[in-house]
């Protein structure tokens, strides 16, 4: 899989991971949990190491604890989480079970929330990075109302991260907040890469661009997260999924060519 360097650090990081939301807040005794081993299975596999959650998603985290903790060999997971809750003693009890339920000492990327209480919770990050309990700090939102705040925040603030929403049909961040993420330095992971699924059902049944199999693409789902990649800003989409195949086939537009300008203005336009 390819990979986009995190500017803070030149550290490589694949281009496709995992979101949990939904997907991994289940029980072992649920039929669905038995299929999870194997999406982590086909992330690895391909190449890919992001898996994001929050204490927002329920019990995804266990969950991911749970199946990393089992994983053989020793799984490559780069894990991300968030710290979304109110008060600076609350925010440290959330993040040190976050540790517990993930199994691991030491959390690659610790993001707020949604900007919840940011101001209380950077001061912890900032001495839990600089002890080595956290790699790399950030923040996250996933609606357009908020982009002011994020804008603030990235231009008063360094931050390792910004986790925001970001679709084909859902590029308002290219205004404003893709180029200010280039300009401070900032790595970017797009959630609700798929415009909170909508966007695949606008398009099913349409055919897929001429040029798709020159750029290593079979499904409209691989060219909406290619389409992301595409952007210079980008580092990392985080597609969320509990089935196998389709976290193998979004692993899939990590391969092969990046789209062209052209290519891109041509998806654009078929959303009107």
């Amino acid at each position: 899989m390819l990979t986009r360097a995190i500017p803070s650090s030149n550290e490589p990081l694949p281009m496709v991971g995992l979101g949990t939301y939904r997907g991994f807040d289940v029980a072992p005794s649920d039929d669905a949990y038995k299929q999870l081993p194997a999406v982590l299975r086909a992330l690895f596999e391909k190449g890919g190491t992001v898996i994001d959650s929050s204490p927002m998603y329920g019990r995804a985290e266990q969950t991911t604890g749970e199946l990393l903790s089992i994983h053989r060999p020793r799984s490559p997971a780069f894990l991300a989480t968030k710290v979304w809750t109110q008060g600076r003693e609350e925010g440290i009890a959330q993040m040190e079970q976050s540790f517990k339920l993930l199994q691991t000492d030491r959390i690659d990327l610790m993001q707020i929330h949604n900007l919840l209480d940011w101001k209380t919770h950077l001061p912890t990050l900032r001495q839990w990075k600089a002890e080595g309990r956290i790699r790399y700090i950030g923040i996250t939102h996933y609606t357009a109302s908020a982009y002011d705040e994020v804008e603030a925040v990235l231009k008063a603030e360094p931050l390792d991260f910004l986790q925001i929403n970001y679709a084909l049909d859902d590029r308002g961040v290219e205004k404003r907040i893709l180029p200010l993420c280039r300009e401070r330095g900032v790595a970017v992971i797009c959630n609700r890469p798929f415009g909170g699924g909508g966007l695949l059902a606008r398009l099913k049944g349409k055919p897929l661009p001429g040029w798709a199999a020159q750029v290593g693409v079979n499904s409209w789902a691989q060219l909406a997260l290619k389409f992301l990649l595409a952007h210079p800003a980008v580092t990392c989409v985080i597609p969320g999924t509990s089935n196998p195949r389709y976290m193998a086939e979004n692993a899939g537009a990590g391969f092969g060519p990046m789209l062209t300008d052209a290519q891109r203005q041509q998806l654009m336009a078929l959303m009107g």
